[in-house]
């Protein structure tokens, strides 16, 4: 098994907004691999803005070893999107995401991904009105699928979340969607698993285990987002021992799941973030450092 260890840039959106301070950053925590987060660079900013950043940001990680190898949306564009009920709206995120593709291939990184789609809750909450945002949200991940694969994106992922409305919330939503966005699909669509995620609503146990998610989809993840849970979901903890005593995620289990699972390639991504409060606020460089050091005995890439 391939097995590597990534950090997603979440934890330096307006925090360290110079592509030379969050690659040191993560250079010193002892990572090679970065899921770029959307929110560091937003691609709606005019095309010069974009690409004078792009370049700035591929200098950094050339200067300091890293590799971006994959590109995600974030907490900012965490919206309706391709599930918005105004089609203007929708048709201007098929349009984003479509330059979220040139700045992935900008960066030299091949994945790309996103939550699937957000539903209102009315949309939600009607059958016949969510199967038919349902279509269409699809329907705009085929087109923006189509013009990826034109720029060398060579797969999409896509993040299953915790509620309806977010889609993929459960074991059998996730298989359902994952299913159903594959056929007659431009490219293949990857599940970017959170051990995080699920439905504390269900009555199903294993919607929320972080352990029944891995055995179901982990041959399907080529990403995994990976932060500190307890049993109250509370947040993207980082593994510092304050959050080890009582946390579910165990490296030797996850990895155990893994090889039972015959994973081939995964990367294993560090999804972490922090209040904009003291100490917490000042705390991301060295909590990013002890939740790597954490990993370390586990996954040596």
């Amino acid at each position: 098994m391939t097995l590597r260890l990534g950090i997603s840039t979440g934890f330096a959106v307006n925090r360290y907004a110079e592509p030379e301070e969050w690659t040191r950053i993560v250079r010193e925590s002892g990572v090679r691999y970065v899921q770029f987060t959307a929110d560091l660079l937003n691609v709606s900013l005019p095309r010069e803005v974009v690409s004078r950043q792009a370049n700035r940001i591929r200098a950094a990680c050339d200067e300091n070893g890293l590799i971006i190898s994959s590109t995600f949306t974030g907490a900012f564009t965490r919206v309706n999107h391709l599930a918005h009920p105004d089609p203007d709206v929708r048709a201007y995120w098929v349009k984003w995401f479509k330059r979220f593709a040139d700045l992935s291939a900008c960066l030299g990184c091949r994945v790309m991904g996103s939550h699937f789609g957000i539903f209102t809750m009315k949309d939600d909450q009607d059958p016949e009105r969510r199967s038919e945002r349902r279509y269409q949200n699809i329907k705009g991940w085929h087109e923006i699928a189509d013009y990826a694969g034109q720029q060398g994106i060579e797969q999409i992922i896509w993040e299953p979340m915790s509620i309806s409305r977010e889609q993929g919330e459960t074991l059998a939503a996730c298989r359902q969607l994952q299913d159903d966005v594959n056929v007659d699909a431009p490219l293949p669509f990857k599940i970017c698993l959170d051990v995080d995620h699920g439905d504390v609503s269900s009555p199903n146990p294993d919607d929320t285990d972080p352990y029944a998610w891995l055995k179901t989809f982990a041959k399907e993840s080529p990403f995994i987002h990976i932060k500190q849970s307890s049993s109250n979901k509370g947040g993207h903890w980082p593994f510092t021992s304050e959050h080890n005593a009582n946390g579910r995620i165990i490296p030797e289990k996850v990895i155990s799941v893994l090889e039972e699972q015959c994973v081939a390639d995964v990367e294993l991504v560090l999804e972490l973030s922090f209040r904009e409060r003291q100490p917490s606020d000042s705390s991301a460089p060295a909590s990013l450092r002890e939740s790597v050091d954490f990993w370390r005995p586990f996954v040596s890439a």
